[in-house]
């Protein structure tokens, strides 16, 4: 049975919308599978816009941001408390050079008690121990 909700990062989103990247459909089909249950970090977004902009201009991020809209996101704010915990995973993984954005959803799956991430970035999220439970279950 699938999870309630999953945390989604940037580098599944980017691919989940860009057509020509060798996960896409990959990343269509958990996204039909788990329709619905996805949660968007307020700050994934940020990063996945200044990335499209950056490689694919404006019109590449207006296009991006019509068919995000339309898909009607679930949208979640980084609170102060996420913060506290963002700056202490940073430090307990600070050889790994945890990237902000990763720490952020690390952060909020243990607040929302999520154990699923959909993310490209295997290395981060399969060093992180959550305080909820053993691991993060990496999709795709």
């Amino acid at each position: 049975m699938p999870p309630s909700k999953i945390l989604i990062d940037s580098s599944f989103l980017i691919a989940l919308y860009d057509r020509d990247a060798d996960e896409y459909e990959e990343c269509r089909e958990i996204a039909k599978l788990y329709r619905g249950q996805f949660l968007i970090p307020q700050v994934v977004l940020t990063e996945v816009i200044y990335l499209v902009k950056r490689n694919m201009g404006v019109p590449g991020a207006v296009s991006f941001l019509n068919e995000f809209n339309n898909s009607q996101p679930d949208l979640l704010e980084i609170t102060l408390e996420d913060l506290t915990r963002v700056k202490e995973i940073m430090q307990q993984y600070e050889s790994a050079k945890l990237d902000f954005v990763d720490c952020c959803i690390m952060a909020l799956s243990e607040r929302l008690n999520i154990s699923q991430v959909c993310t490209l970035d295997q290395r981060d999220f399969s060093i992180f121990r959550p305080n909820h439970c053993d691991y993060l279950e990496v999709l795709p």
